[in-house]
């Protein structure tokens, strides 16, 4: 990073390797910029070429330096010391292992002590100027990986990749019943009824959503289940296992709470394997599930 005019800039570098594209195009479909975000980068002339200005709808030859100088904005929560357990740190994104119960982005009824609060608290300290952005979310009660970007750029990239098949997403479950099938999809569409509603519903009106699953273990009237998510619908998982008649044990808004047995739904994001938005290096991080799952698997044992 370097600084200019006061602001804060991160600088991406790129070598050219074709020779019939303009500037324009090497950013968006080279770096996979927006269109937006290229009509910003043309305003405040932050791109260079071999160290010289030059002007998007120009060619580039191939084995130019491409910079692109993103401006950063100050993260803009109120940092809180939350003991967040990082995983992963580099100069575009943040991988949090999340905790059950925590918040990711402050709401009306949920302004402090969430993730974006514990997350601007770390690079605060760590003396970085960046605007987080949320590549991914969970639900309050479930725990597991986030990733979080450092700069539009990286958040753009992940964002598009994550519609991709080289964007893995896994979660560990344990749910009601034992599932028969070892292995199975389920491809249903999810729908929102009304637009205050916060459950949602298998329904031919909604958007495509896929769920693929296979059994690790079964339990005493129960089944822990490895997920994949081919589509990232809010809910997804928790609607699509109630609908096959396997609900979330602990999950209160598509099945039922027993607080004997957990207190919130046996949902962990487990594992995250994407590219690095900038060096397109395959980045991998797996995590244990929480302790409350783990108690809960010895009791259904």
């Amino acid at each position: 990073m370097f600084k200019k005019e006061d602001q804060t800039y991160n600088l991406i570098s790129y070598i050219n390797e074709d020779d019939n594209l303009t500037l324009r195009e090497v950013l968006l479909d080279k770096l996979n910029f927006s269109v937006r975000y290229v009509s910003k980068l043309k305003r405040f002339k932050t791109v260079n070429v071999n160290k010289n200005f030059k002007k998007l709808d120009k060619k580039v030859k191939k084995g130019d330096l491409i910079e692109v100088s993103i401006q950063e904005d100050m993260a803009n929560f109120k940092p809180q010391d939350l003991n967040l357990d990082i995983v992963y740190d580099d100069f575009d994104l943040i991988v949090v292992n999340k905790p059950p119960f925590m918040v990711v982005h402050p709401t009306k009824s949920h302004f402090e002590n969430t993730m974006a609060n514990g997350v601007t608290d770390y690079i605060v300290k760590k003396g970085e100027a960046v605007k987080i952005r949320f590549v991914n979310r969970l639900d309050m009660n479930t725990s597991g990986l986030v990733i979080v970007a450092k700069n539009p750029f990286a958040q753009h990239v992940l964002s598009s990749e994550m519609k991709e098949e080289g964007f893995d997403k896994k979660y560990i479950t344990i749910v009601k019943g034992i599932v028969e099938k070892d292995r199975d999809t389920i491809n249903e569409p999810i729908y929102r009824p009304t637009d205050d509603s916060v459950k949602r519903v298998v329904d031919p009106r909604g958007q495509e959503s896929i769920t693929h699953y296979k059994v690790i273990e079964r339990l005493k009237d129960a089944t822990v289940l490895e997920v994949k998510l081919e589509t990232g619908r809010t809910h997804q998982i928790r609607v699509h296992m109630s609908h096959i008649g396997h609900p979330i044990i602990g999950d209160e808004l598509y099945g039922s709470l027993d607080e004997n047995l957990i207190n919130r739904q046996a949902l962990h994001a487990y594992s995250l394997k994407f590219k690095q938005p900038r060096t397109k290096e395959i980045l991998e991080f797996k995590t244990d599930i929480p302790r409350d799952m783990k108690e809960l698997i010895e009791k259904l044992r």
